[in-house]
């Protein structure tokens, strides 16, 4: 069976920078399975997975506008230390944020001084050129449920 939208596809990865270094590895760990067609994965290799059959390896190189965008420096903000409710607060930290939007996102403490925090919502791989080295271990039909949900459940998704 084939990659193709509303399949099942599982598989192993390992994800490395420009430089070769390793930044994220199935290795070790369960494999990944996603719901393809449904924006689970980065587009440019959700786009390098399609039409492609179990036990086929796929070496893609994929630029930030097809994975994580670009950077974007007014996504770095000072907000005041209150705003995290009296936490200790490191660089490197992250906490879930929402944006003025209503959007829930991710963001980065960069820097704490005295009552203000330099926090980062870009994706800690924006502005990266990335490159997949991906194995297919196995497609399937999605159930109409996981359809529906726009995810996978049971084995290596979750139950409801």
């Amino acid at each position: 069976m084939q990659v193709a939208k509303d399949k099942v596809v599982t598989v192993d990865y390992t994800l490395t920078g420009a430089d070769g270094a390793v930044l994220d590895s199935s290795n070790g760990h369960e494999p990944l399975t996603y719901l393809h067609g449904v924006g689970g994965i980065v587009p440019g290799l959700e786009r390098a997975m399609e039409g492609k059959d179990q036990g086929e390896t796929v070496d893609v190189t994929v630029p930030p506008e097809d994975a994580y965008g670009q950077r974007d420096e007014a996504f770095v903000q000072q907000v005041p230390k209150t705003a995290f409710g009296g936490a200790k607060v490191e660089p490197g930290m992250q906490f879930r944020a929402q944006s003025p939007d209503g959007a829930s996102r991710v963001v980065t403490v960069v820097d704490v001084q005295d009552d203000k925090v330099r926090i980062d919502a870009n994706h800690p791989l924006a502005g990266k050129t990335l490159h997949f080295n991906v194995k297919v271990l196995d497609v399937r039909d999605a159930t109409q449920e996981e359809i529906d949900h726009r995810h996978v459940h049971g084995a290596g998704g979750h139950q409801h």
